[in-house]
């Protein structure tokens, strides 16, 4: 199978023109053409009026090696790379012919307790997803609720205003990324093409096949549901167990008193001093959890994938030792302008071609200040939606449903921030940074859950809004207009007023004076860092503990945190096989 890249045909092709693309590529008479199918689709919208597809194409040939030869100085043409996913198979083969690799019989039949994995976000999920597929039998516990009664809680938070704070926007099957644009994209480096297993899963469960190919693929909350319960019941047929409405108070964890310190292993991955450690520089071992409610389940392996939202697992973790680091993070706000702006400004002629569907931006300035400003999480004909996950906070995020025909267009502009400049108060002092900063929202919003806004017009000129302009915002409940200047540090809202009119040039009517800004985006990714070994995945200083995804500070996104999950899978795998 050969790969030929930046194959480029308009935008109005017929399909039919592929093939001739193909020929002409490879210079080979038709006969010679066995095969071939789109790896990738994306868009070169660099020059509007001319708005091209670019194609990655697999071919099938007649004589690969000859053709090879033939066009060797041509970097467009490779053998494509094998992106089928090998572990789960290995596992099956060597216990097929009763080969000792892994052995997860020796905990699914012997007696020893199985491995628990909490919380399914994405991260949770395919580390449940993989472990059952290998053979494991593994128990997962999430403090919410089942997908679809999560969602009924979620959308009573957004029409009514009342907030369950174990089933939300963050908490629940799913995770947070069920209440968002879908995407599944990513710029991680993905060597062993973990994203494509995803992509496979997510098409097995009901994710439309174009997911496989697109450069930007998405799918939208209400197609994110019923995937999920899919990949839950493969779960169970494969062994597995789910358990909602718990939610884990505790993890044992028995310190080693006079084995090795925190010191003796810093070389493994984690770059930490054992001041930072809580005092509990010693090696511990995972025992077992403790739900609320008083239930012991002794495990030990423990996959621990919160999300970035669970702040007190995080403290409970800080407070057993457990290894913590606060990390960097962004705080800032919504932003919405209507799709047919954006539209308009990416493709010109072609803004309302069927093909193409709502456009998207990407956007970054740094200011004077010293200070990084960027969108983030861009939802094209989506909503702002309300996803604290505590009383008396207000917290923004965006969503898009498949069609993303919305009338607006939503993305997050926010500031890149670093414990060292803003938050050096300790491990968890990101989580009490976040946490000040929704509580004024909070009040600047009346003192409800309404989101305090302010036109982008009246921001710029430094004057409250009592009003709304031609942009109608979505959030729900409610906007409650006002001045936002004080809704974040003043290094912030100073970037962000910088910013703005920098965006403009880039985009025509960024600065757009009835646009609407919402407060505050809080949660772009975890405040702490449960530091891991590079070689095993476990805890620096806690063996047994895999910390994962997006609130261990590994992940940012479906697709990162989904492998990420694949890949604790796997370190679990092997831990048990090393312990049989």
């Amino acid at each position: 199978m050969l790969r030929l890249t930046e194959i480029c045909l308009p935008l109005t092709h017929p399909q039919s023109a592929l093939r001739p693309a193909i020929l002409s590529r490879l210079k080979m008479p038709a006969d010679d053409l066995e095969s071939f199918e789109v790896f990738r689709r994306g868009v070169d919208a660099r020059k509007p009026q001319a708005i091209l597809f670019v194609y990655t194409i697999d071919v099938q040939v007649r004589d690969e090696a000859k053709v090879l030869a033939r066009l060797n100085t041509d970097r467009r043409v490779s053998v494509a790379p094998d992106m089928g996913y090998k572990f789960v198979a290995r596992v099956q083969e060597k216990m097929a012919h009763g080969g000792a690799t892994v052995h997860s019989s020796a905990a699914a039949h012997n007696g020893a307790p199985r491995p628990i994995v909490i919380g399914m976000g994405p991260a949770g999920l395919f580390a449940a997803l993989i472990l059952a597929q290998s053979g494991f039998r593994p128990l997962v516990l999430e403090r919410g609720k089942a997908v679809r009664e999560r969602t009924v809680d979620t959308f009573r938070m957004w029409r009514q205003g009342v907030l369950d704070t174990e089933s939300n926007t963050q908490f629940g099957e799913g995770g947070a990324g069920t209440f968002s644009d879908g995407k599944l994209y990513s710029q991680i480096k993905d060597p062993k093409h973990y994203g494509r297993k995803v992509l496979r899963e997510f098409v097995d469960a009901g994710a439309p096949e174009e997911i496989l190919y697109v450069s930007k693929p998405h799918i939208g909350t209400f197609r994110l549901v019923g995937m999920v319960e899919k990949m839950r019941a493969k779960i169970i047929e494969l062994g597995g167990e789910i358990r909602f409405g718990c939610r884990v108070e505790e993890i044992e964890i028995e310190r080693d008193a006079n084995g090795a310190s925190v010191e003796n292993i810093s070389a493994r991955g984690a770059n930490f001093s054992t001041s930072e450690a809580n005092g509990a520089n010693k090696i511990g071992r995972v025992r077992a959890v403790v739900l609320a409610g008083g239930e012991r389940i002794a495990s030990d392996h423990i996959v621990l994938a919160v999300g970035h939202s669970a702040r007190d697992t995080f403290a409970m973790l800080h407070a057993r030792g457990v290894f913590i680091q606060a990390k960097p993070f962004s705080i800032g706000f919504r932003i919405e302008h209507p799709q047919s702006l954006i539209n308009k400004n990416r493709y010109g002629k072609n803004a309302d071609s069927p093909l193409l569907g709502a456009a998207d931006y990407k956007l970054v300035h740094h200011a004077k200040n010293g200070r990084s400003v960027y969108s983030f999480c861009m939802c094209p004909g989506g909503t702002v939606v309300a996803a604290t996950s505590e009383a008396g906070r207000v917290v923004t995020n965006g969503m898009s449903q498949y069609s993303r025909n919305e009338r607006n267009a939503n993305a997050g502009i926010v500031v890149g921030i670093s414990p060292e400049q803003d938050y050096p108060g300790g491990p968890l002092a990101g989580i009490e940074f976040q946490r000040f900063w929704e509580s004024r929202a909070f009040e600047l919003g009346g003192g409800s859950y309404l989101a305090p806004g302010q036109l982008v017009g009246d921001f710029l000129a430094r004057r409250p809004s009592t009003k709304l302009g031609a942009v109608l915002p979505s959030y729900t409940p409610g906007v409650h207009m006002c001045d936002l200047s004080t809704a974040l540090p003043d290094y912030a809202i100073a970037a962000i007023r910088e910013a703005l009119p920098v965006f403009a040039k880039q985009l025509k009517g960024f600065d757009l004076p009835d646009a609407v800004l919402t407060a505050v985006e809080s949660r772009t990714s975890s405040p702490i860092r449960i530091a891991r070994n590079d070689h095993d995945l476990q805890s620096v200083n806690t063996r047994g503990l895999f910390p994962a995804g997006e609130g261990a500070g590994y992940a940012g996104g479906i697709l990162s945190a989904a492998i990420d999950g694949i890949k604790i899978a796997e370190a679990v795998a092997l831990s048990v096989n090393m312990k049989a």
